[in-house]
């Protein structure tokens, strides 16, 4: 112990007026264990051993990282694209893993898979469902199942996007609408109707989106008419201007919420952006596995027994509906 607390103590306070001793092996070995330079090997040791700690620490995190499958829910906030929310993950769970975007590009032996199972505009928020790992092979379940949406809308001006990034093509009077005109309508919002896509939406032509070919100023049709079920329409809250359904006046969307996907919901699966982690990940897989069906729930596979795990990245990206536009794309 004492030679240990010498080792840290600077050479001239080791300087003593005591009459010198004969050296044996024992203080020798103490000797050695307190000069300056032993100190320093020591030093360069205990780094070594703390960078080899942590090479080894990356290297599981980069193997629990490849050994993630399965389905799992974000929080996306208002701002970016459904895609661009997944190259955020995907960079935040690359360098967890001690592998940078820098880096896998240039080495591609193994592959991360991570899509989502269902667009959300950049200007709404709410539940993204992701897939990782073999959980890509079931996210086109996610496109069949249900949502549930909160939206806010504003009378009285109608837009070119029919929300508020857009520009307003129209303004109405709306101080004649009451609370109970829209109750009384929104009867004819449910059940199974026919609804065509907004001309600015995620939908495609040509392998673009329409939404971004408007944008251009390019010529675009509207799609065809297309059966939808809206299980149930309910007014939560009348504070004109604003209201969550259309009338005979014009509007705007100006949030929308997804607050559930199939069986994920927005309070109590989706990880914000601070849980975006391996660990935090890999529990919420364990977790949402419980609520898939069991024809969708996936075996648990053995991790790669590798030492050194070298990452890339692909992407999925699916489309909202099926059809000539149903494709699934890695990029």
């Amino acid at each position: 112990m004492a030679a240990a607390e010498a080792a840290v103590v600077s050479s001239s306070s080791l300087k003593t007026d005591s009459a010198p001793v004969p050296e044996t092996a024992g203080t020798a070995a103490a000797t050695a264990a307190t000069s300056p330079a032993t100190a320093a090997a020591a030093a360069v040791a205990a780094a070594a051993r703390t960078g080899s700690e942590a090479r080894v620490s990356k290297a599981a995190l980069a193997t629990k990282l490849l050994s993630l499958s399965g389905v799992f829910a974000v929080h996306k906030p208002k701002g970016p694209t459904s895609a661009e929310l997944l190259n955020r993950l995907k960079e935040k769970l690359l360098a967890e893993a001690g592998m940078p975007s820098s880096e896998w590009t240039k080495r591609k032996k193994q592959t991360l898979k991570i899509g989502h199972g269902g667009t959300l505009d950049s200007a709404a928020r709410g539940v993204l469902v992701v897939g990782i790992g073999r959980g890509t092979k079931i996210l086109t379940s996610m496109l069949s199942g249900s949502k549930r949406y909160v939206a806010i809308g504003e009378l009285g001006k109608a837009t070119d996007t029919l929300d508020s990034t857009g520009k307003v093509t129209e303004e109405k009077p709306y101080d004649k609408i009451t609370q109970e005109d829209i109750e009384g309508i929104l009867q004819k919002f449910t059940g199974n109707i026919m609804q065509v896509p907004p001309l600015y939406s995620a939908l495609k032509k040509d392998g673009q989106r329409l939404s971004t070919l408007m944008k251009r100023g390019a010529a675009v049709e509207a799609k065809p008419a297309r059966p939808v079920t809206v299980y149930s329409l309910s007014l939560r809250k009348f504070q004109p201007p604003f209201f969550t359904l259309e009338l005979s006046s014009c509007a705007n969307v100006l949030e929308l919420t997804r607050t559930k996907q199939g069986p994920f919901t927005l309070e109590e699966h989706a990880l914000p952006e601070d849980k975006w982690t391996i660990d935090d990940i890999a529990q919420s897989l364990e977790h949402c596995s419980s609520l898939l069906p069991a024809e969708l729930a996936l075996k648990k596979s053995k991790p790669e027994e590798s030492s050194e795990q070298v990452l890339s990245c692909e992407f999925i990206t699916l489309n909202e509906t099926k059809g000539e536009d149903d494709v699934i794309k890695t990029f």
